[in-house]
């Protein structure tokens, strides 16, 4: 029996509710049944985490000391950001020195970031531009349910306007490319409507006509298995369904509120593209819960668990 990957997970935003998910999660024996899970994150305020949620201490962190003063939960700032920062930075030099296989990361604020110094839109942007890569997605996968997004953190009005012609045939392309990498195989590819039933012959809309389905019969005539535009109200269930590999989504929210709706707790976010495995929760920060003792760690686990599914240990790779 080969060796279990190293998982690296950061802490997130330790105001956050990622402390805890991240201490119930490395306990629980689908976890630590699949990978050895190491912990980037401050020992002191872990270990003070631990005994205030009554969980176990952990035995594997790569300690941090970098919170020493009083965090105090649910709140936004500078040193909490900057900690957050450090432990995205310190995992991707972990990987690239060999020491982890795969990254996991627990939610960060992005107003914390920012106050800590770091201007990144998201844990995406970060982690592309910490690994010198200029092609990267955002995407989340959920049991049958895989989906792909064209933009993310966008106003709708700006999201809309990315939606030509040539950004749907780059995302396709780069679709079939890395679903092909994490699958071993050609995947198919469903492209969602951007208007009410996908404009239904343009009764609703004219992008459908204009810039979609272009797209898709250029992808399809470079032998990609693409179709649609489909409609958004009903693709996202059917790829839940199993009936395609992965759905390309149009902007944010058509995609995260499709993907939390069937599956929220259960779905992962995997960053595409990058060198290195990327997964993460399919939620936020938490504030308003953080500290009490109540998040759910159902989201962290799966994580957890795809990132080692999909980590390839080399052996060369250092263990610590």
């Amino acid at each position: 029996m080969s060796e279990l990957p190293i998982i690296g997970i950061t802490l997130g935003d330790a105001a956050g509710i990622g402390p805890e998910i991240t201490l119930k999660a490395v306990a629980d024996e689908r976890v630590i049944s699949v990978c050895r899970p190491l912990v980037i994150g401050d020992r002191d305020f872990l270990c003070r985490t631990a005994e205030a949620f009554g969980l176990p201490e952990l035995s594997r962190i790569h300690d941090l000391e970098n919170l020493a003063g009083e965090v105090i939960p649910g709140s936004s700032t500078a040193a909490t950001g900057k900690a957050a920062g450090e432990y995205i930075e310190t995992a991707v030099d972990l990987w690239r020195d060999g020491h982890i296989d795969a990254i996991c990361t627990a939610p960060i604020s992005k107003h914390s970031l920012a106050l800590g110094g770091y201007h990144h839109v998201g844990h995406t942007e970060f982690l592309a531009a910490l690994t010198n890569t200029d092609e990267f997605r955002m995407s989340f996968f959920a049991d049958k349910l895989r989906v792909v997004l064209l933009s993310t953190h966008l106003p709708l009005t700006r999201a809309i306007e990315k939606v030509t012609t040539e950004n749907l045939v780059k995302l396709i392309n780069f679709t079939d490319r890395s679903l092909t990498k994490l699958l071993g195989r050609r995947p198919s590819i469903a492209v969602a409507g951007l208007n009410p039933h996908a404009s239904e012959d343009g009764m609703f809309g004219s992008e459908e006509a204009a810039e979609i389905t272009p797209a898709v019969k250029r992808s399809k005539a470079n032998g990609v298995d693409v179709s649609g535009p489909y409609s958004p109200d009903t693709i996202f269930l059917r790829g839940y369904k199993g009936e395609f590999d992965v759905v390309v989504s149009l902007y944010h929210d058509q995609a995260t509120i499709a993907v939390k709706s069937l599956s929220f707790g259960e779905a992962v976010n995997v960053t595409l593209g990058l060198p290195l495995i990327r997964t993460s929760v399919d939620h936020g920060t938490a504030f308003d819960i953080a500290g009490k003792g109540i998040a759910d760690e159902s989201s962290m686990v799966s994580a957890i668990r795809l990132a080692a599914q999909l980590a390839k240990p080399s052996p060369a790779t250092v263990r610590i």
